[in-house]
């Protein structure tokens, strides 16, 4: 497994639920499809940050999903975010499911 973390910036604390909205019902199903997609989790924080963590089951997969996103942030979010997200991205080397 591939897990890509994407950290966003966003410019206004009031527009976090207008972006949860638009990544769930705009982002979401683009990158269900994308391929070796496994999971997507996302996270609003209280300092203005959303961060995203998207699992495949290889690094192309990951590493397609992160172009995706920017290309959707670009076209959809763009007034929300500031600056590049912050990318963190690796092969998963321990994990535990209950």
């Amino acid at each position: 497994m591939y897990i890509s973390v994407r950290r966003y910036n966003i410019t206004d604390e009031s527009a976090i639920d207008e972006i949860v909205h638009r990544a769930t019902t705009g982002f979401m199903p683009i990158i269900s499809q994308t391929p070796g997609f496994i999971a997507y989790y996302g996270i609003a924080t209280e300092d203005n940050v959303i961060a995203t963590v998207s699992i495949f089951e290889d690094q192309a997969g990951a590493e397609e999903s992160n172009q995706r996103a920017a290309e959707w942030v670009l076209q959809n979010l763009a007034h929300y975010v500031t600056g590049i997200p912050q990318i963190t991205a690796g092969d998963v080397q321990f994990h535990q499911i209950k």
